[in-house]
């Protein structure tokens, strides 16, 4: 934006003859701030300046050094050149003079200029031999006129050699302190210490493996202390050094070979030299004097430390005892193996990851899976880990002034043993440790400690496990196991170099016993579904009256035990959900821990096997519905006789009225239109469902924490969503909204609104057509609607008088048999009726003829058919009217066993069976007599697209578009079987 100025000028008229040029400026300034004028200023940093520029941190930009005057090694100031005395200087500027040349050197501070008693250095300043300090002033701090170079006495008493800035004797280090500061042959020196002959030997090996690179590195470090430390620990037992050789074994990754001069060689070298020595704190692993590295090589001694002793404390969730706060602390020492600290495990130390400190503490909140990853610059790890830190991490255990620590074993997943990646295996073989580091961009350091390393390690994953005590009512724990996994990464260009890096809390119990529950209830009702589905094949074959057991029974029998078997898992998978989503949401002392995301991994096969199975079934009772043979009986008969003339003759001929079609089309379109209708809405459900897990966040109970709160802050850590618990959760609120539509729609809706299933009965009766519905060769259904006033084509008048007669019983009652109202059944036909069905069905052919007028060539045709219709009609009306002795039938009741397993124990031989059915049954043939196939097929839809996706938006979109494919999948099939079963026209269909 513009920036916009008010000037007051009268007071600067006084200058206008002193001070035209500056007006002037001042003018061009304001012109062009009114011009709007941007304030942008060129980007400059201290690399883009010149060898004779410096980097002003005021202005940003590069400026020029004045006379006489170089760029300093930072950049950002200009010094004197050689040979060139400060005389002046101040916050902005220097002067710079030259040496005269009977004083042509400088002093080590610059300001003054002096005569050397010996060489000059590169820099111009006096430089004296080895074991001298450089004396310039005197003791009241005046200028000499010449240098002069002392010598340190490094004999007794003396003992001094110069410091490290040559100015100073001080006295020698005290491994040299015999009778003088000379380390000797056959001494050895060795980092400022002097070592006796044959306390260690020299060949050491000061390489760091990086086997991920398949890289050693000749380290600077290691070359620089590897030996003086290890001897310095060895022979003087210097705390320090230790510490400090540990270190380097650490960095090294623990990693044992056959090397023994390497660092973690020459550790263990001594560890086992202070064998006859006492332990610390009495921990066998723990030697005097040393770090404690390694627990030990023995095998399953890790089975043993991390699943024999409990953790003394107890986890709780809720209560008055209640204790979700993991307490880590952890001793932090630098390379040279000085303690630094005890440092609260938390914060920046082990979670590289830049987090807010909320979302950090969430990592030791009890319960809470936590999981944090991230990209960093390898330029920022080089800036703000100049030097690695060590930690020996401990569990705080409380107990106020009796307070104690519990080491926390550490795995190490790159350490070798013998070339062996040992911590890759199992459990058995691990090799537990102690000390880890996060970042290492010291040891890759290859010509010198101030070069920029050639590799550097990193910590790209660090995870605390806790598991659970099996069995525990008390929230007890074993001692929990952080493992750390190292990358190491070849420095190319540190500007585009990142590193992934991730820090997890896992919580595991055994799951053996849930798992084999599981797979014992898997067993036993796979088996009973094993007998249900060939009590179903068993009715099937009496259903279509085959006496055979061929490749179709099997067939039959894998698609009935497909739907059983896929029941089975819903129920399974379904209970376990809400199972631990119950119990483990409500639990107050720990008992119960999530299944990690490996061990979902069984139950994901269980809900895709349930999803695919029942796939399979909702398959088969589509194709089953779209191929149900249907036919409308017309019961009505024609009125009066209409007069018409013989051509042959020309005498007038009275025949019988044609009955009207359109009560059958009526009926027909009825019953198109009950092909998919439901017992629940599924737009409705699809938007409570949606309403409940995303708006009223039930979604959050699925998280991967304790918590069962719906609302959660957006400052808070929100963990991963548990599998499991999502799933139960979706498909147990699928089922619960779903379950309630079904009730309000039968107890309420059914009742007092509409029911379309009994308006349907009604509409037959009043129309005086009854139905035939066959799903299976000898078995179907039988909807009976012929009219107890004898006929349906009449005015309003009278068909109002009919219907109050019959409400007022003056008539008839509209059941099969007399004095009854069962008006639906379920009908097993004999063989001989269904083959003589099949012979006029010949007749009637799949279409009606083109959806046009019926040209003279088809007109023979659509006659046949239409004789077959007739035929069929007037079969069918025989049979129900008890025409055929042959063919006949008789009504029964179902016992109550036959109703509850739906299959029949009487196989028709000599006469049909007609089934008394109040319950409607008919309905099997369409959607509504399916809801439960539907429901369950749609809320495994809805869990696997978001099992897949974590997305119950996307699961409820994709969901509503399969229940609109499979809706006109079976109106369009549907349509088209009506079609060729009943030869209605389908241009009537509407």
């Amino acid at each position: 934006m513009c920036a916009t100025h008010t000037w007051d000028l009268s007071p600067v008229s006084m200058y206008l003859n002193r001070h035209k040029a500056t007006l002037t400026f001042f003018l061009l300034v304001y012109i062009g701030l009114l011009n709007g004028q941007q304030y942008a200023i060129p980007f400059k940093s201290p690399s883009d300046c010149s060898a004779e520029e410096s980097f002003d941190i005021s202005s940003l930009s590069c400026v020029r050094c004045g006379s006489n005057q170089r760029r300093s090694t930072t950049g950002l100031s200009c010094i004197c050149k050689t040979g060139y005395q400060t005389l002046t200087t101040d916050t902005a500027s220097i002067t710079c003079q030259q040496c005269p040349t009977d004083r042509p050197a400088v002093s080590k501070d610059g300001f003054g200029c002096i005569r050397c008693p010996g060489s000059v250095n590169d820099e111009g300043k006096c430089q004296c031999p080895p074991g001298n300090i450089l004396v310039e002033r005197d003791v009241n701090g005046n200028l000499l006129d010449e240098a002069s170079c002392e010598m340190c006495n490094g004999n007794s008493p003396g003992l001094s050699v110069p410091n490290n800035s040559g100015d100073r004797c001080e006295r020698c280090q005290a491994s040299f302190i015999n009778s003088s500061c000379v380390c000797g042959p056959p001494n050895v020196l060795a980092g400022g210490i002097c070592f006796p002959p044959g306390s260690l030997s020299t060949n050491v090996n000061p390489s760091v493996n990086y086997d991920q690179l398949k890289l050693s590195v000749q380290s600077a470090w290691f070359f620089k202390n590897l030996y003086s430390s290890s001897a310095a620990c060895l022979v003087f037992f210097n705390l320090t050094a230790c510490q400090a050789l540990g270190n380097m074994c650490v960095m090294n990754m623990h990693s044992f070979s056959g090397v023994s001069t390497d660092a973690c060689g020459l550790f263990n070298t001594i560890f086992r030299a202070r064998a006859s020595f006492s332990s610390t704190q009495d921990i066998s692993y723990w030697r005097v004097n040393l770090p404690w590295l390694y627990y030990g090589d023995e095998p399953g001694l890790a089975t043993r430390v991390l699943q024999t002793d409990p953790v003394p404390i107890g986890f709780s969730f809720r209560g008055r005892n209640k204790n979700t706060d993991i307490n880590l602390v952890a001793a932090v020492y630098n390379v040279r193996g000085e303690f630094l600290r005890w440092e609260q495990v938390g914060g920046g130390n082990l979670q590289l990851c830049p987090q807010p400190t909320t979302k950090q503490a969430a990592a030791f909140s009890f319960g809470t899976a936590y999981q944090e990853s991230c990209d960093l610059s390898v330029a920022e790890l080089l800036g703000t880990h100049p030097e690695p830190l060590f930690y020996d991490v401990f569990m705080d255990l409380g107990g106020g002034e009796n307070r104690k620590l519990l080491p926390l074993p550490t795995l190490v997943y790159n350490q070798q043993y013998n070339g062996q990646f040992i911590n890759q295996e199992k459990m058995k073989n691990w090799y537990l440790s102690r000390r880890m580091f996060v970042v290492d961009t010291l040891s890759g350091r290859e010509r010198s400690m101030s070069s920029l390393p050639k590799v550097i390690r990193v910590a790209s994953s660090v995870k605390i496990k806790f598991q659970l005590v099996p069995r525990t009512q008390e929230g007890q724990v074993f001692p929990p196991l952080m493992t750390v996994t190292y990358r190491d990464v070849a420095i190319t260009d540190i500007n585009t170099q990142t590193v992934t890096t991730t820090f997890a809390v896992e919580y595991e119990m055994d799951q053996t016993e849930a798992r084999i529950k599981t797979d014992t209830a898997l067993g036993v009702m796979g088996g009973l579904a094993v007998i249900y589905s060939l009590l179903k094949t068993i009715n099937w074959k009496r259903r279509i009256a085959s006496p055979l057991v061929n490749m179709e029974t099997m067939g039959k029998f894998l698609l009935f035990y497909a739907g059983d078997l896929a029941n089975v898992f819903f129920a399974v998978t379904v209970g376990s959900g809400l199972y631990w989503l119950i119990f483990y949401k409500a639990q107050q002392f720990v008992s119960l821990l999530l299944p990690l995301p490996a061990q979902e991994e069984r139950f994901a096969t269980y809900i895709g096997c349930a999803f695919a199975l029942k796939a399979v079934q909702f398959l088969h009772k589509l194709i089953l519905q779209v191929s149900t043979d249907v036919f409308f009986i017309d019961w009505e008969r024609p009125l009066s006789k209409t007069s018409r003339t013989v051509q042959a003759a020309g005498v007038p001929k009275r025949d019988p009225s044609p009955v009207s079609i359109w009560r059958t089309y009526f009926v027909a379109n009825e019953w198109n239109e009950l092909q998919t209708f439901r017992k629940i809405s599924p737009t409705f459900q699809i938007i409570a469902v949606l309403f409940f897990l995303e708006v009223l966040g039930f979604s959050n109970l699925a998280l991967r924490d304790p918590w069962p709160t719906l609302e959660r802050s957006p400052e808070a850590y929100t963990p991963s969503y548990s599998l499991m618990l999502r799933y139960g959760l979706a498909a147990t609120l699928w089922l619960c909204i779903g379950l309630l539509q079904v009730i309000f729609f039968t107890v309420f809706h059914e009742h007092f609104v509409e029911d379309k299933i009994r308006q349907f009965v009604d509409l037959c009766s009043i129309s005086n057509i009854s139905v035939l519905l066959l799903s299976h060769r000898c078995f179907g259904y039988y909807i009976h609607g012929r009219s107890v006033h004898g006929h349906a084509d009449t005015n309003m008048e009278e068909m109002n008088n009919n219907l109050n007669r019959e409400s007022e019983s003056l008539c008839g009652q509209r059941g099969l048999l007399p004095n009854t109202d069962i008006q639906t059944f379920q009908v097993s036909l004999t063989d001989r009726l269904r083959s003589h069905y099949d012979r006029i069905r010949e007749q009637i052919g799949r279409r009606n003829g083109p959806s046009r007028l019926i040209d003279t060539s088809s007109a023979n045709q659509f006659e046949q058919r239409a004789r077959g219709y007739q035929t069929m009609n007037h079969f069918l009306g025989s049979i129900i009217d008890h025409a055929h002795p042959d063919m006949d039938y008789i009504v029964k009741d179902k016992l109550m066993f036959e109703r509850v397993i739906g299959m029949e124990f009487l196989e028709p031989s000599e006469k049909s069976l007609f089934y008394n059915d109040e319950a409607h049954s008919f309905s099997d043939v369409l959607f509504y007599g399916n809801e439960a196939t539907l429901l369950i097929f749609d809320t495994l839809f809805f869990c696997v697209v978001d099992l897949g996706s974590q997305s119950f938006v996307l699961a409820a979109v994709l969901t509503c578009v399969q229940q609109m494919i499979f809706r006109l999948i079976r109106n369009t099939l549907g349509r088209k079987n009506l079609v060729n079963k009943t030869l209605v026209d389908e241009r009537f269909l509407i």
